[in-house]
């Protein structure tokens, strides 16, 4: 029998907070984390707020050498790692090289630094473009960087699937587990908040334009009018339950049970959309019926078109009201590739200590949708999480997770 997939530790940067503690601390006050965009100036932009990871200090955490190589988003990727490797209490000198790999999930890349350096190409000069732009950008840099410092040299890779990518890089980590890995780092996290960036997100069509932080980001309701963007997300230690155990880990966050990705059809072709098959797939994959679900954690697109389709599939699924579901990303706004990753964390926080934390903002959902949105928290025991997440262009993804210690 093929030995659990096990997340025995964990990294979070977010809007809501830096480190796990502060972001479950936050998540459960439902403390939002949108607001004006600070990170440039917004005024000329017809959508203005953003999730911003507050207080982050690269310095604080990185060394110096490493600040004029790395954009943002890789620096919170390098910091995130550590503090998930430090979690899950690993020691890389004690590990093959080989053995241990990087997965990581990202929407486009190092925006802002290549931002920067194009701005130097056309105002100053080509001998003013940083060497660093040849790789800086690149949308894998996340892996390359993590596992050059880590001394990681065994199977990795990056997944660009926006929205999606961070259950996606999870389920190549599990693959490359399976086919004995010792352990993964592996997850997403994302942002491209930057006038290049901005300006690419915004050409999507899909973020809100309003003002005001609590009616900006709305899914499932009748004032879902789009999304806000954010930066951040979460970075995970991946290994198996043997392989755990043989380091002397007795207890874990949880494991990763079931994944599936589908494809969504071309419009107009009459096919349904994948999303439905995906749930179906990972909880077979899982082994699970319906009835075992405690908890879905939605994609939550906050358009209407999207929305109705999750809704339908959560209710072919499971029945009208037949399961909580939750978008605690209300909070943060979507991370790109950060933004499953970040829910994933938060499902197991969920599971560890048997609270749902609510879907901000939103009073109630539509209720033709016929779901059951948590907009409060609500205790409850949860052995068992679902997590959505779709991606523009028609990625969809699902990964079950389960409560299992020792």
């Amino acid at each position: 029998m093929t030995s659990a997939t096990v997340v025995t530790g964990m990294g979070v940067i977010a809007p809501t907070g830096l480190g796990s503690k502060a972001h479950w601390a936050n998540t459960l006050r439902g403390a939002g984390a949108i607001d004006r965009i600070t990170r440039f100036d917004p005024e000329q932009y017809p959508s203005k707020l953003a999730g911003e990871a507050p207080d982050f200090v690269p310095r604080q955490h990185l060394p110096g050498r490493l600040i004029p190589q790395t954009d943002h988003m890789t620096r919170m990727s390098l910091v995130a790692a550590n503090w998930a490797l430090e979690d899950a209490e690993v020691q890389t000198g004690d590990v093959d090289e080989f053995g241990m790999g990087v997965v990581t999930a990202s929407s486009a890349g190092g925006f802002e630094f290549g931002h920067r350096e194009l701005h130097k190409l056309w105002s100053q000069g080509p001998e003013h473009v940083s060497a660093y732009q040849s790789f800086a950008w690149f949308y894998a840099v996340n892996t390359g960087q993590i596992s050059i410092r880590h001394g990681m040299r065994g199977p990795s890779g990056v997944l660009v699937t926006d929205q999606a990518g961070g259950l996606d890089a999870v389920a190549q980590a599990r693959r490359q587990l399976r086919k004995g890995l010792s352990l993964s780092v592996t997850g997403g996290v994302d942002g491209s908040n930057c006038p290049w960036g901005w300006v690419a997100q915004l050409a999507g069509g899909r973020i809100s334009t309003a003002d005001d932080p609590a009616r900006a980001y709305l899914p499932f309701s009748a004032g879902a009018r789009g999304h806000v963007p954010g930066e951040g997300g979460a970075l995970f230690v991946l290994e198996s339950e043997d392989a755990a155990r043989a380091r002397g880990i007795t207890s874990w966050y949880g494991a990763i049970a079931g994944y599936a990705a589908t494809f969504d059809p071309p419009p107009g072709s009459g096919r349904p959309p994948g999303l439905r098959r995906a749930i179906a797939l990972a909880m077979a994959d899982a082994g699970i019926e319906a009835a075992d679900v405690d908890v879905v954690f939605a994609d939550g697109a906050g358009s209407p078109e999207l929305d109705r389709i999750e809704a339908s599939a959560l209710r072919a699924v499971f029945g009208p009201h037949g399961v909580p579901v939750t978008v605690p990303k209300t909070m943060t706004g979507r991370l790109g590739a950060g933004g499953a990753a970040l829910d994933l964390a938060t499902a197991m926080l969920t599971m560890r200590d048997g609270v749902i934390p609510p879907t901000v903002n939103v009073p109630a959902p539509m209720p033709d949708y016929e779901i059951d949105l948590v907009t409060r928290c609500r205790t409850t025991a949860v052995s068992t999480a679902l997590v959505l997440a779709r991606g523009h262009g028609g990625f969809n993804a699902a990964m079950v997770v389960t409560r299992e210690r020792s």
